[in-house]
């Protein structure tokens, strides 16, 4: 039987190169690879995946190579990461901003550890390690700053980036999420939401519970039908049981959370009807984080802001942007 969500993935990859991305696999080490979208002049030419390889002195990596290139070949654009939540990898998420964004910027589109093709041996399902693996395959492919875009699981991961290597991180968007998770915004968000546990909701295994995420995700009620619901499930929906491990290491004591200093500017870009979510959460985040911090709510959006509205969302991250970068 045809799985149409996965016939569809070839359609994507067509759109997402005519804006001028190229995959990219990155090695970290021989058992963590992650994969990304990456710039096509920063892609390297020959098919497989930047390593960690060994290489005699005096000579250069491809990576070194490419990089040098690059900077003879091509005047350097800011570079802008989106990183995906819980529910879809990198492209699926983010299909609506990386045509518009590629035409002004160098755009990564990373999918984070035990999404899309990324995979790692290691026993560590914590947002800091997924942001020090995302870390040190961004320093891989060369960047030197950027802006990270996070959404959901991504903008926790992106505020832990930001914490571990402000020089990298210059600047960050977070939608539809929080610094850390912890215990009593688990518990309250998941008790007003009527789930028994963080997986019932993200990790449904029916297309019941799909519709019932889908339905709290989404201030518009769109229908689909039930075979194309299946279909999304059995592509979007591996490594369930590594998942079920990355939610089990989200959420963490309150009396362990705690709001790090930061020094970037942070836009926090929210659906205004986010139900998981609240702007009240974004509001009491805002003050929390201080100065550096501003917000911008989109009506008639719930947490899924990006995919909803994607051209208001796009223009007020694109006039975030231009503010940001101007100032590097």
């Amino acid at each position: 039987m045809v799985n149409f969500v996965e016939a569809q993935k070839p359609l994507l990859h067509f759109l997402i190169r005519r804006a001028g991305l190229r995959q990219q696999s990155v090695e970290l080490e021989p058992s963590t690879v992650m994969s990304f979208w990456v710039p096509k002049d920063k892609a390297t030419k020959k098919k497989g995946s930047i390593n960690n390889e060994i290489v005699p002195e005096g000579k250069s990596t491809d990576v070194e190579v490419l990089n040098e290139n690059c900077k003879k070949t091509a005047k350097e654009r800011p570079a802008v990461v989106l990183v995906h939540g819980f529910a879809a990898e990198g492209i699926v998420t983010w299909q609506f901003q990386v045509g518009v964004l590629a035409e002004k910027y160098d755009v990564y589109v990373p999918d984070l550890l035990f999404f899309g093709e990324s995979e790692t041996n290691s026993k560590d399902r914590s947002p800091l390690f997924q942001a020090q693996c995302l870390i040190a395959a961004l320093t891989r492919l060369g960047v030197k700053h950027c802006t990270v875009v996070g959404f959901s699981y991504g903008g926790m991961v992106a505020f832990k980036m930001a914490e571990l290597n402000p020089d990298l991180v210059r600047s960050l968007v977070i939608s539809g999420s929080v610094i850390a998770m912890t215990d009593s915004i688990s518990d309250a968000t998941l008790e007003r939401l009527g789930m028994k546990s963080s997986a019932e909701l993200l990790l449904p295994e029916t297309v019941k519970g799909l519709k019932a995420l889908q339905s709290q995700a989404m201030y518009k009620k769109f229908w689909f039908p039930n075979f194309l619901m299946k279909d999304y499930l059995e592509v979007m929906f591996n490594h369930r049981k590594e998942r079920a491990e990355l939610l089990d290491s989200l959420v963490i004591s309150n009396k362990d959370a705690t709001v790090p200093v930061l020094t970037q500017k942070i836009l926090l870009l929210w659906g205004e009807n986010d139900n998981l979510f609240k702007v009240e959460l974004a509001m009491d985040m805002k003050e929390k984080l201080g100065e550096k911090a501003t917000i911008q709510t989109i009506d008639k959006a719930g947490h899924l802001v990006h995919l909803e509205r994607p051209c208001r969302y796009n223009r007020l991250l694109k006039e975030y942007l231009a503010t940001v970068t101007a100032e590097d």
